[in-house]
């Protein structure tokens, strides 16, 4: 997150000696999830049933590929929420209708580089036979509407988050009574869905975006409460609210009601009925999901983000260039799964034939390798992504072209 120093700044691409500092607790988190996040595409695209089986089904699935996947659920919550919180660390510098206005443009570029980019490196299609929505979406229209809402008092900022956040899940119950029945309109709010466009071309809604918002905005309204405190303070504040999160989540888990549409269930052990209980439901994020999510990571910021050393100055590169990451991160997991496809006899042209199938192409499901495979291929991408990462982050952090701020 950053904040730039308050001195006059050149718009040249003249290299600085210092143009801004960073949250050291929140670029550790964020590239702690950013990390772990490649892990789970790794896995889309070389593990044996990445394409063909669900790795959180409690009839198929072991722990390791369990826990492999549910890790990796607190990237895109914590993604979205520092976002948001990194909204307000820019509004500390920015007039409203400067933040305003950067919010939705880049809230649009987003929507724009999910669509045309993400979409290809995902699926390395050309004609764009299914275009997804999925995370940078999510995060690109949350912006949009932040854009919009910060105009309103705090307070009703933060009510509006709160409400979402608390409040969304009783569309369960009107979804419960009305599947699979819904509009294009509803699956943009609250359910995902998958709608033929014109001629061969189809939308697949993966990240209905309204449950993001709400914690888009709880996070713009955490970054206040951030720079309200500091030292023994903040670290206080955000253990109480850290373990009161994770307290709601095991209450209102353990009822079993209101939270998440999918109830935990009791399973053939111990440990699988454990993976039901934390099995929460991701799309769109129910509360329980957020909660179990969010939770632990304002403990991460209050006790492991102060920590400095070797390791965690290696993480927190990533954290510094998460979107940038993510772009690389995607066409370097589809090249290798391309070059691994070709490797094991097949041609070219049977690789150009997984997106017609509604797959990524070079793709084959059921075709695939065991987690080491995976484990080591995701160590070989974050690794080799290090050097560029880290030139980009010296380079974003002494200079100051406008056009950074959108990467």
């Amino acid at each position: 997150m950053e904040q730039v120093l308050a001195a006059p700044i050149s718009q040249t691409s003249i290299p600085l000696k210092r143009l801004s500092y960073r949250v050291e607790s929140i670029d550790l988190l964020r590239g702690f999830v950013m990390i772990i996040m490649a892990l789970d595409h790794v896995r889309d695209f070389f593990h044996v049933t990445g394409f063909s089986d669900d790795p959180l089904n409690m009839a198929t699935t072991a722990p390791a590929l369990f826990l492999t996947r549910w890790i990796t659920h607190y990237c895109a919550p914590v993604f979205v929420f520092l976002a948001g919180t990194s909204g307000w660390f820019q509004h500390m510098r920015k007039s409203n209708k400067e933040l305003s206005r950067f919010l939705i443009t880049r809230g649009f570029w987003l929507v724009l580089v999910e669509i045309i980019i993400i979409n290809f490196s995902f699926s390395f299609d050309l004609h764009y036979s299914i275009i997804g929505l999925q995370t940078i979406w999510s995060i690109g229209i949350s912006m949009i509407i932040l854009g919009l809402v910060i105009w309103l008092p705090f307070p009703l900022i933060l009510a509006l988050g709160l409400m979402i956040v608390l409040g969304h899940n009783l569309l369960d119950f009107y979804e419960a009574r009305h599947a699979p029945n819904y509009s294009m309109g509803y699956a943009f709010l609250h359910h995902q869905g998958f709608f033929p466009l014109w001629g061969d071309h189809s939308l697949l809604i993966m990240y209905p975006f309204l449950p993001w918002t709400g914690l888009m905005m709880l996070g713009y309204c955490f970054g206040k409460l951030f720079t309200s405190y500091d030292g023994y303070q903040r670290k206080k504040l955000l253990t109480f609210l850290g373990v009161g999160i994770i307290l709601l989540f095991i209450a209102l888990r353990t009822i079993n009601i209101y939270g998440d549409p999918g109830p935990w269930t009791v399973q053939k052990n111990q440990l699988f009925t454990f993976f039901s209980f934390i099995n929460t439901h991701k799309y769109p994020p129910s509360l329980l999901y957020m909660c179990m999510t969010i939770g632990p990571a304002l403990l991460f910021i209050a006790w492991a983000g102060t920590a400095k050393n070797t390791l965690t100055r290696f993480i927190t590169v990533y954290g510094r260039v998460p979107f940038f990451y993510y772009v690389l991160h995607f066409f370097l997991i589809h090249i290798l799964s391309a070059l691994l496809f070709l490797s094991r006899g097949h041609s070219f042209s049977e690789g150009m034939k997984g997106a017609s199938q509604g797959f990524a192409n070079f793709i084959i499901p059921g075709e695939g390798y065991s987690l080491w495979v995976v484990y080591a291929v995701w160590m070989f991408v974050v690794l080799s992504l290090y050097p560029v990462c880290k030139w980009f982050s010296n380079y974003k952090q002494t200079h100051r072209q406008w056009w950074l701020s959108y990467l």
